[in-house]
Order: C-alpha cells, then sequence, then structure tokens
C-alpha cells in the first residue's frame, strides 16, 4: 500500500507499507480521499514543529471515505463521507475528564505523533469521524484546521464591536478569521506578506491590515483602535519574536492566545503583563463540537472553503512540490493532496 514517510527533517520518502487490517470494536477502515497540508506540516518537514516524531506519515487534514466498520459501531456505515478528528485522547486523564480532549495529557496526534493519512487506507477511533452527505473531501478536509481558528476565537472570547487582532494571515490565522468575523468583532489583521492581507481585504472585507516590516505597526494600530489597542489578540505566527512581541498590542485587561507554536523560547518583561492585567490564554486543537459545528456551518453557506485551496498536488508530486509550498513568495494559501480518485 502507497504512502508518504517524513524520515526527518526535509526528507520525505514515497514508501510501501502493509494493509491496515480489518477494523476492530469500536474502529473504522478509511480511505483517504484529500490531505490538507497545514502548518504542523511545513514545522514538521522544517524540524521546527515541537511534537513532531520522527519519522512518520503525516497527515491529520482529511477527507476520508468509509470502508468498513468494527463492532459496536453506530455513528458512521461503509460510504460515508468523513472528516477526520485527528486527536487521539485517552477518555481519563484530568483534561478529558472535563471534556478537554484537545489538550489530553498524553494526547496523540495522528500525522505528528503517530502515523497520519498520507497513504492508501488506515484504521481509526470510528468516534473520531464526523460525517456529512453534502460536503466534498477537499472541505472535509479543511474541517479540523478551522476547527483551531474556531477553539482559538473561543479561547479569546471576542464580542460584537470588540477591538481584534490577528496576527499572522497563514491558514491558522485566516482560520481563527473566519470565527472571529461571526462574533461582530471589529478586527485588524497583521502580517509581513501583503499578498496574504490583500486576501483579507478582498475576500473578508477587513477594515485594517498592517504590513509589518518597519516598526510602525503599533502606531497604525493606535490610529485603528483611538488609542485604547485591542480587547484579543491572537497570535498564529508560530514565531517566538511576534509571540513576545504581541503583549505590547493588547489593552488593559484584554486577552492575549497564543494559537501557534514555536520550540523557541517566548520572553517579555513581567510589567507588561503585570500592569495591564492581561490574561495570556494557550489554544491547542479543537474539540468534537467544533468539527461537528464547522460541517454545519459550510453546509449552509456561511463558511465558503473555496478561496483557500491555492495549490493542489497529486500523490505522486508531493515530495517534489513540498518545498516550494513552504516558501511564502508561492502564494500558498492551503495546499490540498490528491490521494484518492474521487472528486
Amino acid at each position: 500500500m502507497r504512502a508518504i514517510r517524513l524520515m526527518e527533517p526535509k526528507h520525505f520518502e514515497y514508501v510501501e507499507i502493509d494493509e491496515p487490517g480489518p477494523p476492530g470494536p469500536g474502529q473504522a477502515l478509511v480511505r483517504t480521499e484529500r490531505m490538507g497540508i497545514c502548518g504542523t506540516d511545513y514545522s514538521g518537514y522544517l524540524g521546527k514543529m515541537p511534537f513532531f516524531r520522527y519519522p512518520r506519515i503525516p497527515g491529520h487534514e482529511l477527507g476520508v471515505t468509509v470502508l468498513e466498520v468494527g463492532e459496536g459501531v453506530a455513528n458512521v456505515r461503509p460510504g460515508d463521507r468523513c472528516s477526520v478528528e485527528p486527536y487521539m485522547n485517552c477518555g481519563a486523564c484530568f483534561a478529558c475528564r472535563r471534556g478537554a480532549s484537545n489538550c489530553c495529557e498524553t494526547l496523540e496526534v495522528i500525522g505528528v505523533m503517530i502515523d497520519g493519512g498520507l497513504c492508501d487506507r488506515f484504521l481509526i477511533r470510528a468516534e473520531k469521524l464526523h460525517p456529512s452527505t453534502q460536503l466534498s473531501f477537499e472541505q472535509l478536509a479543511l474541517v479540523e484546521t478551522l476547527g483551531i481558528g474556531c477553539h482559538a476565537t473561543d479561547r479569546g472570547g471576542a464580542r460584537e464591536d470588540d477591538r481584534v487582532l490577528i496576527i499572522g494571515a497563514g491558514p491558522i490565522g485566516l482560520a481563527t478569521l473566519e470565527f472571529t468575523r461571526l462574533t461582530g468583532a471589529r478586527i485588524t489583521v497583521m502580517d509581513m506578506v501583503e499578498s496574504r492581507l490583500a486576501f483579507c481585504r478582498e475576500r473578508y472585507g477587513v477594515e485594517h491590515t498592517i504590513v509589518f516590516k518597519d516598526g510602525g505597526e503599533r502606531e497604525q494600530m493606535r490610529e485603528a483602535t483611538g488609542g485604547d489597542m485591542y480587547r484579543v489578540v491572537t497570535d498564529a505566527t508560530g514565531s517566538n519574536r511576534s509571540m513576545s512581541a504581541a503583549l505590547q498590542y493588547v489593552a488593559h485587561t484584554g486577552t492575549l492566545v497564543y494559537v501557534g507554536i514555536t520550540t523557541q523560547a517566548v520572553s517579555f518583561l513581567h510589567p507588561a503583563l503585570h500592569r495591564p492585567e492581561m490574561t495570556v490564554k494557550g489554544s491547542r486543537n479543537a474539540l468534537p463540537r467544533d468539527f461537528r459545528r464547522i460541517i454545519g456551518l459550510i453546509e449552509d453557506g456561511t463558511i465558503d472553503t473555496n478561496p483557500w485551496i491555492t495549490h493542489r498536488t497529486a500523490f505522486d508530486a508531493v515530495i517534489d512540490n513540498f518545498d516550494a509550498y513552504v516558501r511564502p513568495e508561492s502564494g500558498v494559501i492551503k495546499a490540498v493532496i490528491e490521494v484518492g480518485e474521487e472528486a
């Protein structure tokens, strides 16, 4: 069976692996149809993802077809099209008992800590499958990315008319933007790449965008907020320098959310946190309810995923194309791998 394995940073290999076998109780056998490439995949490729274990078959943004189900499975059946919730939680730790399966103490994310879906077929816990009769496989593959932004938005707690700053207009920043706009908040987006900011203006009607380059960003923020700065700031860059600087953009009594991940130290002088009585939060993964909500929002047209997908690649061309996708000048917003033959 075909698979692509990331052996070590910057070294993919096409490999043949064993068939997964029949599903056991509570499991489903699925066929990968589409895989979205996300920031975690890029960071794993570059050796910058702290949770990534090598060698690894990537793939956690997935649109799949159910082929067979094991004993006791009732939520899906053969032939169902599904999005995959890739977070394999234990169900028993403190976080899981509180309903926070996204940050289980022994969490294993497929495609990151354990092998994922960049292969023809694999077994998964059936409870982690979220079906839709309406969505395409590409749409289903984008649900997990959107889930990250959904959860990050919930962590920030933005309300109508709040001033919100999103730093980083890559896929996770855009996913956060998707859900922040639904709160009615007034949004500013900052990024180093002008084409990404143009996408935010043209696609989402974002009034204020800031190119991070010359040190004048804070003054632009003061103008955009009437001097108040931002009730919620979400940093989706994965840059420790950006994450360290983000405190200066938060309004007094405001909230800073880190959704990007870095292996480097994030540092700041304590008064920057203490003086404004700021709240700093991490945001990790997403919750099962987020997947169900997002599928419904795409089905009813509230979220349009079509503008997101800027690049597609066949399975056999992944290794040739992947390195280019890492570079900002490629213009990639979301690249999708066509694993199966179905549309």
